[in-house]
């Protein structure tokens, strides 16, 4: 479904249009972020997703209001390129366009980790190097779904091998709710 042709390069918050980046703010950029990305909206996989949402929402007692669910981004991480994405939080004091926040967000392994070396999902609860960092194994295994506050300070550490492939979404709510 994510063919190579529509592949595009990741930017990140500030950065806009990959192809109008200079020399220096595509180095500033691939020091923050390095992967290739594909945007889906196909209705069968949010039906496939959302479920978990609401399950984790529930179990883990954050109980986010939430009513929008953003484009899912295929994500790929190229170990010949040692691609990864540093620490950043998912969620900010900006509202999106529909005046509302990145409340909760999700991830899907869509390979197994012995199909490549690094990658590892690390999240800290507190603020990046500090002591608090934590691998996430499970995100390791195909198939399984990673769902945490999009406020969580994460990062995915270069791939050193093979090619890690991944399934990014966000889901969006009114602030203060």
């Amino acid at each position: 479904m994510c063919s190579s042709d529509l592949e595009q390069m990741a930017v990140t918050g500030g950065y806009g249009d990959a192809k109008k980046l200079n020399k220096k703010q595509l180095i500033d950029l691939k020091k923050k972020r390095d992967s290739d990305i594909v945007w889906m909206n196909d209705r069968w996989v949010y039906k496939e997703i959302q479920p978990y949402i609401h399950q984790a929402n529930a179990a883990a007692g954050w109980n986010f209001n939430w009513d929008y669910s953003e484009s899912c981004q295929f994500t790929k991480y190229v170990g010949s390129k040692k691609q990864h994405y540093d620490w950043h939080t998912d969620s900010g004091p900006r509202k999106n366009e529909n005046g509302k926040i990145r409340k909760l967000s999700m991830t899907v392994a869509l390979v197994d980790g012995s199909e490549y070396e690094g990658g590892d999902f690390e999240v800290n609860l507190n603020e990046p190097n500090k002591e608090a960092i934590h691998v996430i194994k499970p995100a390791r295994l195909k198939g399984s779904v990673t769902i945490f506050p999009s406020f969580v300070w994460h990062r995915v550490t270069p791939v050193t091998s093979g090619t890690r492939y991944s399934l990014v979404n966000w889901h969006q709510g009114w602030p203060h709710t």
